[in-house]
């Protein structure tokens, strides 16, 4: 019986594959450009995530099959402007979040930007959108804090020994502080100051729980991840203990004043803890705790990343002339009110988020119930798309000329027509109604302290003796940081008498 019962499991798990096969053939992905392997396995995507290196094996697929490349069965990418707007512009943002961003949950309790589907998404951000609208985060309360952090940042570069600095730390240490102040001041961090708020940052910054996150999130009985650990393949669990309890401190304080009745110690009016703690809201201890700590680890690592790319970029030699220019326009521009508007300044940030994007990497969504069309390709409802703001920056190069060239000058008007196609493609902060929250808040610490720093240095790459820093990408599931973490700058001041 055995005998006769082996060839038929054999037989049977032959044309279970052949089925299979088969229908990976016929599938709607199959018609999508791409390695053959992908059609059949998503080992090779896995391996590069596993590697850190996801964003640049798309790009490099973009570049050889095109502007839709297949990833793996059932996922594919596209670097174009008209699945742009459909998967993250159209049907009221409808292409649902895939279950990815359940590895963003906060305290175990979910999030705005780990909610998946688009109703619950659409309520919380109502809840949160007023905090980080523009016209709020430029309230004097709110400015001027992050406005004395930068100064700090800048008098911190002046007194470093022989006035190098390492701006990985200090920049990672400025985010930190800007975005606590935002989120719930006076319990804001000081970590450019204080080695204890030093240490929590990088607690957060510092984290290299990549492959067990990955291994966690692929395979969630545990089995793969347990023998990994075993064998000693997996670095710590991700902890950050001291960055939670900071949170934890700050709503709690602010709860307790307020079941008081009493005019103690609580979240300033400006901030969004304030607006959270709202009993009509009824969110829960947790769920306020929750939203401040996703808050505020992307506010770290996206903040200090840009700008710590973008620092490291104009400190080339090539860029020294940017820099110059950027002087000059700050010099002849004293008002510190008018950060905002100041073009070359603008221009360059932009320039730095278009080359180094703060989430580089895909933002995937679910194909909605009864498939969609996109940029001319059908895939079934549950096909997991996306496009990633590197690509997007860089494929069209008629819309982005010399993709690879730090170019200010392409934000300052080649024509109407080319401006309002790169703005189109622009896609530092994704777009549509998942689109980042807290840009303009980034956007104001970025210039803030870029004002500060080039209005009174000149930056270069610090000659250490050593081996230069590796500045290449880093991916860490969603947001990407420079390999080596260190990037070590000199600050040279500008003449007494061309100072602002």
């Amino acid at each position: 019986m055995a005998l006769f019962t082996a060839p038929l499991l054999l037989g049977a798990v032959v044309v279970a594959a052949l089925v299979w096969f088969v229908g990976r053939l016929r599938s709607a992905d199959a018609a999508v450009p791409g390695p053959i392997l992908n059609l059949f396995s998503s080992l090779p995507l896995k391996y590069h995530e596993f590697c850190g290196n996801r964003t640049q094996y798309i790009h490099q697929l973009h570049r050889r099959y095109g502007s839709a490349v297949r990833l793996a069965p059932g996922e594919v990418a596209f670097a174009s402007l008209p699945a742009l707007k459909e998967i993250y512009l159209s049907h009221g943002s409808g292409y649902d979040k895939t279950s990815f961003y359940h590895l963003f949950r906060q305290y175990g309790t979910p999030t705005m930007f780990s909610t998946l589907d688009k109703q619950t998404h659409s309520q919380r951000r109502r809840i949160l959108a007023d905090r980080y609208a523009n016209s709020h985060v430029l309230k004097a309360d709110a400015l001027n804090g992050i406005r004395d952090r930068a100064k700090t940042f800048a008098i911190a570069a002046g007194q470093s020994p022989n006035q190098i600095m390492d701006v990985y730390i200090a920049l990672h240490s400025y985010a930190f502080d800007g975005v606590t102040h935002h989120l719930f001041h006076p319990f804001g961090s000081n970590a450019l100051e204080d080695r204890m708020d030093e240490a929590v940052m990088r607690e957060v910054s510092f984290d290299n729980s990549l492959a067990r996150r990955l291994l966690e999130y692929y395979f969630p009985s545990g089995v793969p991840a347990k023998i990994a650990d075993r064998l000693g393949l997996l670095p710590p669990a991700r902890s950050i203990p001291r960055a939670k309890q900071i949170v934890l401190d700050a709503v709690d304080t602010t709860l307790k004043s307020a079941s008081e009745g009493k005019e103690g110690p609580h979240a300033a009016d400006f901030t969004l803890l304030s607006r959270l703690q709202d009993p009509a809201l009824g969110l829960t201890r947790m769920q306020m705790a929750a939203e401040c700590m996703d808050h505020m680890a992307a506010g770290i690592e996206t903040t200090g990343d840009v700008l710590c790319w973008l620092m490291w970029q104009l400190s080339l030699p090539s860029c020294h002339r940017i820099q110059d220019r950027l002087y000059a326009e700050l010099r002849d521009n004293p008002d510190p009110a008018k950060y905002d508007s100041l073009p070359y300044l603008h221009a360059v940030l932009k320039e730095g988020l278009r080359m180094f994007p703060s989430i580089p990497m895909s933002l995937p969504r679910h194909v909605p119930s009864g498939g969609r069309v996109i940029d001319g390709t059908w895939l079934p409802e549950g096909t997991i798309v996306s496009c990633q703001p590197y690509t997007m920056h860089r494929f069209e190069e008629d819309i982005f000329p010399q993709p690879d060239e730090f170019s200010p000058d392409r934000w300052l008007g080649t024509s109407l027509e080319q401006d309002a196609e790169m703005n189109r493609r622009f896609f530092a902060f994704s777009n549509g109604g998942r689109g980042c929250l807290g840009k303009h808040l980034a956007m104001a610490e970025m210039k803030l302290v870029l004002r500060e720093v080039y209005r009174q240095y000149k930056t270069v790459l610090a000659d250490t003796g050593g081996k230069p820093a590796d500045m290449s990408m880093s991916d860490q599931i969603i947001s990407s940081r420079p390999k080596d973490q260190t990037c070590k700058l000199k600050f040279i001041p500008r003449r007494l008498k061309d100072s602002v």
